[in-house]
């Protein structure tokens, strides 16, 4: 079943399982898009068939304008969005919750962990954004060896933010334990990666 789920400031849809697990996966959408992104819907709509409480929901700079980037400056703002979000699963399943999210947001969620270990169980990264589009020497790693979550980078085999092989050297800062599923000719859309959804849930860690 899905609901509109509103919570202090967390805004999004939920999804019930029928059978629920007692887990529950909080996830959030990219720069250029909202909860309603076709990747999140989905992704909740599998997991939720395999028994997780699942959210999709809005990080606070979409909340505030309903188009447009997030400007960096308020990037800390996102960060505190991801927090409220996990509190708000684990307020309604009694078991571990997973964060996850597409590109911006699954890098501000990635950021949220490192300040908070305590955030998630494990996160879930789809097309973690490694560097802006030809640009490999800005890489958005400066906290990878602060993060201490264990984490599932999901990657497309064409992501012009970066290639396997970059995000392979990449992961080898993160302290905590990483693997890496790659979706054979998708880019940063992830348009294939739905089809992994239950590959994705054996190799998360709950």
């Amino acid at each position: 079943m899905e609901e509109r789920f509103e919570s202090g400031a967390v805004a999004g849809i939920l999804h019930r399982p029928a059978r629920p697990n007692a887990h529950g996966i909080v996830l959030t959408h990219g720069a250029g898009s909202n909860a309603n992104a076709p990747l999140l819907a989905a992704l909740a709509r599998a997991f939720a068939e395999q028994g997780y409480t699942v959210l999709r929901y809005d990080l606070p700079f979409r909340l505030r304008r309903p188009k447009g980037p997030p400007f960096p400056a308020q990037a800390a703002e996102d960060r505190e969005g991801v927090r409220r979000a996990a509190a708000a699963m684990r307020a309604l399943v009694p078991g571990s919750v997973v964060a996850g999210g597409h590109s911006y947001g699954g890098r501000q969620t990635a950021m949220a962990a490192a300040e908070d270990p305590a955030l998630a169980r494990s996160l879930l990264l789809l097309s973690y954004p490694l560097h802006p589009p030809d640009k490999p020497a800005q890489l958005r790693t400066s906290f990878f060896g602060e993060l201490r979550t264990p984490a599932l980078f999901v990657h497309g085999t064409r992501d012009a933010f970066g290639s396997l092989g970059e995000l392979r050297a990449a992961l080898a800062l993160i302290p905590a334990a990483t693997d890496l599923l790659a979706v054979e000719g998708s880019g940063h859309d992830l348009k294939g990666a739905p089809s992994f959804a239950g590959e994705m849930l054996t190799r998360m860690l709950f």
